[in-house]
């Protein structure tokens, strides 16, 4: 007789990257783990969801989200945001340690780590590099990784003082946790609001030049390579970042990179609309850009895809364009945009973008998630590739709207997510 809360997902076409998985299978998941996987096996009284016609993922991880939450939880809050999360098929998020004040001290993290007890999926907190996120003195960074800190960055700021970036590097060698860098040379994108170029001057908007980005990039791969650290680079938006970093990974550095959906997606020509919706940090680039991106996932320079799901309330983006904040939605879209974007123009299979949500996060960041393994954690999300349907404004589950894809038609929807053994969400 099975374990109370046991469940048996029957006959879903289960795609599972880590293992080169790809065929009809029945899962059987008992006290919160994978506890069978194989053809035509018994119910023994668990709950059975019928999968037929459906696609079964290893539980979906976002590596980059904004959660808000120390100080600003009228904006989101670890709760809002992990039912956004599941809703979107995410049963692990990474929350950036730009709150207020910063994940930066022992105090503050063990904060978010509690919250985190009660979420609605995995919420795994990155610490700040430096103190308050100001760039001039290094957090305890020792003390924050042995406390469950799964990396470090200054994610919203870049960190300017190259000595100061190769220490936390050397730290982080020690710590075996990668350094998470957000590359931007703030001196040159201050006072920006779009990509700088053509269409910012016709706007008569001031603009951030590629450059702000690349220099960045070219920097912490000099600085990786140098210290042997692991360096993930957040939001990659430019065709010669995507180059600087396939160059420095043919030389061995430890590189990793991501992509959010809105920069495969969007151009520079949506900013055009004046809706602030669009106005994200790295900006929205240009077509050549965006091939260069493809181009990158598909050979495999890219690791990652993340939402970088940054919450704003609607007061504050109804400012004028220069003067609303940085930032979009982006935990309930992802997936949708993924299929839209790039598995259905057949820039990536299927199983090609599920690595990139799912075992490639879970290496970069050590975690024991993002496969479908007898023993492990039965982490899942359901997934009805056929399904049509429009992303409106009720649907959103986070406490902020910001979001330029509500009325967009998707085809490809999360039916269920999984988190632990629990069903968290079930359409």
């Amino acid at each position: 007789m099975a374990k109370r809360g046991a469940i048996l997902i029957k006959n879903g076409r289960v795609i599972d990257p880590s293992s080169k998985t790809d065929k009809v299978l029945d899962i059987y998941i008992e006290g919160g783990k994978f506890s069978k996987i194989g053809k035509n096996l018994k119910s023994d009284g668990a709950k059975i969801l019928d999968a037929k016609g459906k696609i079964v993922l290893p539980g979906l991880i976002d590596m980059h989200t904004h959660l808000r939450e120390p100080g600003r939880e009228n904006v989101e809050t670890i709760a809002s945001g992990s039912i956004a999360a599941v809703h979107g098929g995410f049963t692990s998020i990474c929350c950036m340690p730009n709150t207020t004040p910063a994940i930066d001290d022992a105090s503050t993290l063990n904060f978010v780590l509690e919250k985190a007890k009660k979420a609605h999926c995995n919420v795994y907190p990155i610490a700040a590099i430096t103190k308050g996120r100001k760039g001039a003195t290094l957090s305890e960074m020792a003390e924050l990784a042995s406390m469950g800190a799964i990396g470090f960055s200054d994610d919203g700021n870049g960190v300017g003082d190259s000595l100061l970036m190769r220490r936390a590097m050397e730290y982080s060698l020690m710590l075996d946790v990668a350094i998470i860098g957000h590359c931007e040379d703030g001196s040159l994108s201050l006072g920006g609001s779009m990509n700088e170029g053509y269409t910012s001057t016709v706007l008569g908007l001031s603009g951030i030049p590629k450059e702000s980005e690349e220099i960045m990039v070219a920097r912490d791969l000099l600085l990786a390579e140098l210290t042997g650290a692991r360096l993930h680079i957040c939001h990659v938006s430019t065709k010669r970042s995507v180059e600087l970093i396939r160059e420095a990974k043919k030389r061995g550095v430890k590189v990793t990179c991501e992509v959010t959906p809105h920069h495969f997606t969007l151009t520079e020509e949506a900013v055009r609309t004046f809706d602030t919706n669009t106005k994200v940090n790295p900006p929205l680039r240009t077509k050549e850009d965006i091939k260069a991106i493809e181009k990158g996932l598909k050979d495999g320079t890219i690791d990652v895809i993340a939402s970088d799901h940054a919450p704003h309330l609607s007061t504050e983006k109804e400012f004028e364009y220069e003067n609303a904040p940085f930032g979009m939605l982006g935990l309930q879209t992802t997936l949708p945009l993924i299929m839209k974007q790039l598995v259905d123009r057949k820039i990536l299979t299927l199983s090609e973008a599920v690595e990139k949500l799912t075992s490639n996060p879970a290496k970069i960041l050590n975690l024991k998630k993002g496969k479908i393994k007898v023993g492990e954690d039965a982490d899942l999300t359901i997934i009805n590739t056929k399904k049509q349907w429009q992303f409106k404004l009720e649907d959103i589950k986070s406490l902020s709207q910001n979001s330029p894809f509500i009325g967009w038609n998707f085809k490809g929807k999360t039916i269920c997510t999984i988190v632990g053994g629990k069903i968290e969400y079930i359409q």
